[in-house]
């Protein structure tokens, strides 16, 4: 078969398996690294800083990037930023067989960082592509929430991999894997996909470029919408970076026993994405509705894993934070990214990631930093009772706002 003559709808479904490949590959990675910190460092805090090297780039990094997006184009951003995360990849997997002690966490973290910093290009580039890839502007809300759901299989069926593989072979396999995951998507964009290029519109350089000019000309609703997200995230999403800390506690120490709790988040962010895409339109119709809807759930059972200690009962918390998370940060992105004009989605995608990457890293250092100062269950009745607060008052004064998508591509 002629791959060439790929029909657009094939493309699009090849785009998405092989980046869901990736996803797996990466979250098999993130979850070899977060036992190799637990087991050789110890503590909350050196997990919230692995978490945050990953996520905390978004605050400097996603407005250049998405900057960049809509001046250079998207596609070229791309498959820079692929190109990137593969070579940060592979220097985590040299780390392990290379270095050994506090060298080798540095490497660890080092590599960490430089994925944060490609991943935020990759992100804000990718969903400007996909505009480019769609047959009809009606398409874009469906194939951005596919996405949604993709990443979120990724996340689910990465970390028991991560984690089988750390107790049978050692994390040098699972970092391995994530390095060679992404050779994928990076040989469907180069090869295998044929974007409508005409279709694109780019910014110009100069002030009317710039990021601050997007966040002007996204209109009210968009901020509010960044917003809250920020708010939410910094409140409430940090169990990325205290994962293998809230596993043991529940669990058990085992990196297999990580593997499953991470599995019960990704489980519970398929069922957000799935709820999401099925309502897209009409939850992108009721911005502040749908994330402080989201956020409230997340509060809510963060609330829960502070009051229970019964395992089932906790892994069932984990589950809702699992949706509620997905859901608070898919809706985001779907959001901003169809409710803004194409010239500026590139850097609309920036913003979002850094409401909720930043928002997130800066969580992690947070919710670290109180359990030092009081304990687990302290850390989740506080930030859960902040969150229903927060998420109640924003749809209590504008859950009745409406968003009408943009149509053009």
């Amino acid at each position: 078969m002629n791959l060439r003559l790929l029909s657009r709808k094939r493309q699009r479904q090849l785009f998405l398996l092989t980046s869901g490949i990736s996803t797996a590959g990466s979250f098999a990675g993130i979850t070899a690294k977060g036992w190799i910190l637990l087991d050789g460092m110890g503590g909350p805090l050196v997990l919230a800083l692995n978490f945050a090297a990953l996520s905390l780039p978004s605050l400097l990094v996603s407005g250049v990037a998405g900057v960049r997006t809509d001046r250079l184009g998207c596609e070229r951003v791309l498959i820079q930023a692929q190109w990137g995360l593969l070579a940060a990849a592979m220097l985590g997997a040299l780390a392990i067989p290379l270095l050994d002690g506090q060298a080798q966490v540095l490497m660890l973290l080092v590599s960490t960082l430089l994925m944060g910093v490609a991943g935020s290009f990759e992100s804000t580039a990718r969903n400007k592509y996909c505009a480019l890839i769609i047959d009809e502007p009606d398409q874009l809300v469906t194939y951005l929430t596919s996405f949604s759901v993709v990443f979120n299989v990724g996340k689910l069926v990465g970390p028991p991999i991560g984690g089988w593989l750390v107790a049978l072979t050692g994390p040098s396999w699972a970092l391995g894997i994530d390095a060679a995951s992404y050779v994928l998507p990076i040989a469907t964009v180069l090869f295998l996909l044929h974007p409508d290029r005409d279709r694109e519109q780019r910014s110009f350089d100069g002030e009317q470029g710039s990021l601050l000019t997007a966040w002007r000309q996204s209109g009210s609703t968009l901020r509010g919408v960044l917003s809250l997200t920020a708010v939410l995230c910094l409140v409430g999403f940090f169990h990325p970076g205290l994962a293998p800390l809230m596993a043991e506690a529940i669990l058990g120490s085992d990196p297999r026993d990580l593997g499953i709790f991470t599995s019960v988040l990704a489980a519970g962010s398929i069922s957000g994405g799935l709820v999401l895409q099925r309502n897209s339109a009409r939850f992108c119709r009721s911005p502040f509705l749908t994330i402080g809807g989201f956020g409230l759930i997340t509060a809510i059972a963060q609330l829960g894993m502070a009051a229970s200690t019964d395992v089932p009962v906790s892994l069932a918390m984990a589950f809702l934070i699992g949706a509620g998370t997905a859901g608070l940060l898919s809706s985001c992105n779907l959001i901003t990214q169809v409710g803004a004009p194409q010239v500026i989605r590139g850097r609309m995608g920036g913003l979002s990631q850094i409401a909720f990457l930043g928002g997130g890293g800066l969580s992690g250092l947070l919710a670290a930093v109180l359990v030092l100062a009081t304990n687990l269950t302290t850390t989740y009745a506080l930030t859960g009772g902040v969150g229903v607060v927060l998420a109640v008052l924003w749809i209590w004064k504008r859950g009745r706002q409406r968003l009408e998508p943009i149509r053009s591509t």
